[in-house]
């Protein structure tokens, strides 16, 4: 390939070792829509595989198989396609195909397997017999597949009860960039974004490289933002339903729940969740917010002081879920509502409440995201924390704060997270506002732990007689450092 893979250094390293291994392996790499998967598998492997099909997106178990069959006579170049009638005779001619290779490393690559998959086709027992009667029992196989559906690979793969139960030697979970590694996407491809661009970029976008792929760095970030989800012809104004529909079969209760989630930023206990989006209470509705949380769309957290875990192993009813990924939130703050086809949308909403209120929050976001590198800014990398929020429950102005860092070492960080324009000032009113924001948290939950307030801002804090409340301040700089050395 052509194209420069940017970071994945861990997930690379990880690959390179199996490839180079001296026993077949079968690994599985999995991770949401656009995050990158196929281009690091096809970086690692150079495109040198032995066999390479992808699986078609609502496609019938006959469609399946003809695609299977086309990617053999491409691959293996024979004369003619042989379709086969199932899944075990397709895997059985695969396997015969590859005895006849010359020796080394025979590299098979499974490109989207979840949409392979389809009900009653037999595909999962033909993939276990593949890998348990043949591929184990060699040292040269190195079985690699691959898959957006995240809910399918963890369910039918990496937790198989199954056939291939224990049966993967690795699992790569590819994940969104971090901010560190957007500036160098942005760098390498000759972008010149200030941080606080970047930063805002990656509030609309997340980290995620497919969606960098397609901006054209002879525009700004706000003519991109437009003509990627606003113009008559922009290319992601359908990115949402796209999205839901290729991770879950039926995304209708999925889209209920983050639609529930995109109206509170602190996020839902389970019960309000299911008042907000009239789904049923049963198992299929805690499945959707599990899939949802091992997709890295919501995230599940205890508000400060409420112990994790009930007599019985049950989450506590007082569990909030919150809508963490930044794309959806975009969608629901902008592209939804631009009911008149405006194709600067997004321009136009500059400065307005919307837009403010959205940047508070997904700034808000940005930080939880980057959590290991603000410890590593406040010199606490090595101490176990968690963080949650806390909202008041018998103070008439309801003080809520939306980030707290939980430490291990009897403190806690009280996070203010300020996305502003220029250095955040405070002024009498805000230092009272501060002040009485502790006070209430300290007496009403009880605590005796230090309290150390915290501002995290865009552009730092403007020193003067009010500033000093604020004992520790983390910059946007802050966010960009590298997350593999923390």
């Amino acid at each position: 390939m052509n194209a420069k893979l940017i970071g994945r250094e861990n997930e690379l390293a990880r690959l390179e070792q199996c490839l180079n291994s001296q026993r077949s392996e079968f690994v599985a790499v999995y991770g949401r829509r656009r995050v990158g998967k196929t281009f690091l598998v096809r970086s690692v492997c150079n495109d040198s595989f032995s066999f390479y099909v992808t699986g078609m997106y609502n496609a019938s178990k006959q469609e399946q198989l003809i695609n299977f069959a086309a990617a053999f006579q491409r691959c293996f170049n024979t004369e003619e396609i042989k379709v086969e009638s199932s899944w075990i005779l397709a895997f059985n001619s695969l396997a015969r195909r590859l005895e006849q290779l010359p020796e080394g490393r025979k590299i098979i690559f499974i490109d989207e397997l979840p949409w392979m998959d389809k009900a009653k086709s037999g595909f999962i027992p033909a993939l276990e017999n593949f890998w348990n009667s043949w591929a184990a029992l060699r040292d040269d196989v190195k079985l690699i597949v691959c898959g957006s559906a995240t809910s399918w690979m963890i369910s039918n793969l990496i937790n198989s009860k199954g056939g291939l139960h224990g049966r993967l030697t690795h699992r790569v979970l590819v994940e969104p960039f971090s901010l560190y590694d957007c500036e160098r996407y942005f760098t390498h491809f000759g972008f010149r974004y200030s941080r606080k661009q970047i930063a805002e970029c990656y509030m609309v976008m997340g980290g995620i490289p497919y969606y960098f792929s397609m901006m054209d760095k002879s525009l700004s970030l706000a003519q991109n933002i437009d003509r990627l989800f606003f113009g008559p012809d922009s290319e992601l104004k359908d990115e949402f339903s796209a999205l839901y529909r290729a991770l879950f079969k039926k995304p209708e209760p999925y889209i209920a729940v983050v639609t529930a989630l995109s109206q509170v930023g602190k996020g839902l206990t389970r019960q309000e969740i299911i008042r907000r989006s009239s789904l049923p209470d049963n198992g299929e509705f805690s499945n959707v917010l599990g899939e949802l949380e091992q997709c890295g769309f919501i995230r599940s957290y205890l508000p400060f002081g409420v112990q994790p875990l009930l007599s019985d192993g049950r989450l506590p009813s007082d569990t909030l879920f919150q809508l963490t990924d930044f794309f959806t939130m975009f969608y629901f703050s902008f592209i939804s509502k631009n009911r008149y086809h405006d194709s600067r949308f997004w321009t136009h909403s500059q400065n307005s409440p919307t837009h403010n209120a959205w940047a508070g929050l997904a700034f808000e976001k940005l930080c939880l995201s980057h959590l290991p590198q603000m410890k590593q800014r406040l010199g606490i990398a090595g101490v176990q924390t968690n963080a949650c929020s806390w909202r008041s429950r018998t103070d008439p102005q309801r003080v809520q704060i939306d980030l707290l860092i939980d430490r291990r070492d009897e403190t806690v960080n009280l996070c203010e997270m300020k996305f502003s324009r220029s250095e955040y000032e405070i002024d009498s009113d805000e230092e009272q506002k501060l002040l009485r924001r502790v006070d209430v948290f300290q007496r009403e939950t009880g605590t005796g732990k230090s309290i150390i307030l915290t501002l995290v801002t865009t552009s730092g804090l403007k020193r003067n007689s009010h500033s000093d409340i604020v004992q520790s301040v983390i910059k946007i700089d802050d966010l960009f450092a590298p997350p593999f050395v923390l």
